[in-house]
């Protein structure tokens, strides 16, 4: 079952978006997990990505007021977590995604419908691209 967004997750996606992360899922934990309300998965497909997206997912929300509690793993860079407090983001390396698997693990939590969200960055993308 999926869902649309809530703005509060809005620069949690974009910031997402901003260093071409891949495979881009959102669920919504409430009710199912303590440790959060929303989970942001996303994958790269090498170590140096991963740190790459989750170093430019740290200084983007650091931008907009928005400093983490924690983040863990970004050296290896095989799965860096960024602990938001309500949102915590996961950075995979492909292998590693597909390894632990916490699409599957959390099989009972809403999916968010993030479409319109990646059709408005394909367009602002695509406007920059055109010098506007």
């Amino acid at each position: 079952m999926t869902y649309q967004p809530d703005a509060s997750l809005t620069p949690y996606i974009q910031a997402v978006l901003g260093r071409k992360a891949q495979n881009l899922v959102v669920m919504d934990v409430r009710g199912l997990s303590s440790v959060a309300d929303f989970f942001i998965i996303c994958s790269g497909r090498s170590n140096r990505q991963v740190s790459a997206i989750a170093d430019f997912i740290q200084m983007d929300l650091k931008g907009k007021g928005i400093r983490p509690l924690s983040i863990e793993g970004k050296k290896e860079g095989h799965w860096v977590l960024l602990d938001y407090g309500h949102v915590v983001l996961h950075v995979f390396f492909d292998p590693f995604r597909e390894f632990y698997d916490l699409e599957s693990l959390w099989i009972d939590a809403r999916r968010l419908n993030i479409e319109p969200l990646l059709k408005d960055h394909q367009i602002q993308k695509t406007k920059k691209g055109h010098g506007e």
